[in-house]
């Protein structure tokens, strides 16, 4: 059976992020992708210059659509700016009965714009942390969700872990990408404990769109039917060879996407 996994997300109309980096990271790994737009973004390179809200209703009939026709794996969630399309997906997922859902906490894009409205990160709390099998914040994205300072220590990180999988998920993966040192880790904390996944940090600064490819690649992991540790370990692969080879890229003037193809493209 054709491995299928759906993106709940907004549209990036540079291509780096949102809907067009999880769509490109679901070919790139063998899985056939569709998807969910919650907002249509007008965006590049630079930062995010407008947000257009997609209807709740709308929301609801694209996911009647594609989970009434298609056999999905898995789900990934990432942009969600509003509380009422974070009410509406959470509606979705249990009228559907997915379980296999990577919950990205987009609040904030790689350019510093805001992308997730104050009042709905309560609602996302509520509503859609205890319905993921994993969560996947980075260091602020973590300090939001847990109304504490941004984690400087990995006893931080891992109580930053602890209260948000205390919230519901399955699982959560801290990621390090806005950490320091010589490493990029990312914590990950299961029913068994914690897991760290390293990777040397790379230089440049090709690296938009990083935690939507890193949240998608876990998704695609699970919809061809691997455990969670496998997905999570060989999405951390995937998006730190992306990150690698971005520099090959020359798009825009700003930072520019992780190369999602970097395995199949030749100069």
């Amino acid at each position: 059976m054709t491995a299928i996994a759906v993106t709940i997300a907004g549209s990036d109309s540079g291509g780096g992020a949102g809907i067009q980096a999880d769509l490109k990271t679901f070919s790139a790994l063998g899985v056939y992708g569709a998807s969910v737009i919650t907002a249509l973004t007008a965006q590049n390179t630079l930062g995010v210059q407008a947000i257009h809200d997609v209807p709740p209703d709308f929301v609801a009939a694209q996911m009647d659509s594609v989970f009434t026709d298609l056999a999905v794996g898995a789900v990934k969630i990432g942009m969600l700016s509003q509380a009422a399309v974070i009410a509406t997906v959470a509606e979705g997922l249990d009228r559907h009965g997915l379980k296999e859902v990577v919950l990205d906490p987009v609040m904030v894009a790689t350019s510093g714009d805001r992308l997730l409205a104050p009042d709905a990160v309560e609602a996302l709390r509520r509503d859609l942390i205890p319905r993921a099998r994993i969560v996947t914040p980075n260091l602020p994205e973590a300090a939001a969700l847990t109304e504490t300072p941004v984690a400087t220590s990995e006893a931080e990180v891992k109580a930053q872990a602890e209260a948000i999988r205390a919230l519901g998920a399955e699982a959560v993966l801290v990621k390090g990408g806005h950490g320091e040192g010589p490493e990029s880790v990312d914590l990950l904390l299961t029913a068994e404990g914690f897991h760290a996944l390293r990777a040397l940090r790379l230089p440049g600064r090709n690296t938009h769109g990083t935690g939507c490819t890193l949240s998608s690649a876990i998704a695609a992991g699970l919809a061809k039917g691997h455990q969670l540790l496998q997905a999570v370990q060989d999405a951390k692969i995937y998006v730190t060879e992306a990150i690698a080879a971005a520099d090959a890229l020359s798009i825009g003037s700003g930072h520019g996407p992780v190369h999602h193809f970097h395995r199949w493209w030749r100069d």
